[in-house]
């Protein structure tokens, strides 16, 4: 850790650098199916709740892990879903970390995961991918597709519910990374 110490208009100033840590955002991820700021394809939107898109999990990509990287886990949430909650669309933990990317379609039933990830369950009530379908008439909802790298294994089923998959993310992460797309009706 490298200390700066300055004074700028009569106020001290301490700078603190890091070398070789890595921090929240440090991953790159992208998607040959979203961009950045773009709109969701009927491919990946769900199918039910008055929604009739194809349900399949976008491709995601990931780079710029730190070395002590044992695993990744991926998620996808909805912070503007009316709950008061937000609403988890996917979660995906216990990736290995030789692994830096899913394929589409990685989140549907019987999708090609790597072995040993697990799916937890989404709010529509069941593990795997669940795709947008935000209430008709709202602005398009926020969906944010995050990679992690953790420090060690999640010790948790398919039952897990996001809230919890995220709890254990927090404790272990050691950088993420993030795309949001956005999709409305």
């Amino acid at each position: 850790m490298k200390r700066f110490l300055s004074f700028q208009n009569g106020i001290l100033l301490c700078v603190l650098f890091f070398a070789g840590s890595a921090f929240a955002g440090d991953l790159k991820v992208t998607s040959t199916a979203l961009k950045e700021g773009g709109t969701i394809a009927n491919a990946h939107v769900f199918s039910g709740f008055g929604c009739s898109g194809e349900n399949n999990s976008p491709d995601l990509q990931w780079s710029g892990a730190p070395k002590e990287t044992k695993f990744f886990a991926v998620t996808a949430y909805d912070p503007d879903a009316p709950t008061g909650s937000g609403w988890w669309h996917w979660t995906v933990i216990n990736i290995p970390a030789t692994v830096t990317s899913l394929p589409a379609k990685a989140g549907n039933d019987k999708g090609p995961l790597p072995a040993g990830a697990v799916q937890g369950r989404t709010d529509f009530g069941k593990p795997g991918y669940g795709g947008p379908c935000p209430p008709k008439g709202d602005k398009p909802h926020r969906y944010i597709f995050k990679v992690f790298a953790l420090k060690d294994k999640i010790d948790l089923d398919g039952e897990a519910s996001g809230a919890l998959v995220g709890f254990y993310i927090n404790s272990l992460k050691l950088a993420e990374g993030k795309l949001t797309a956005k999709y409305g009706r």
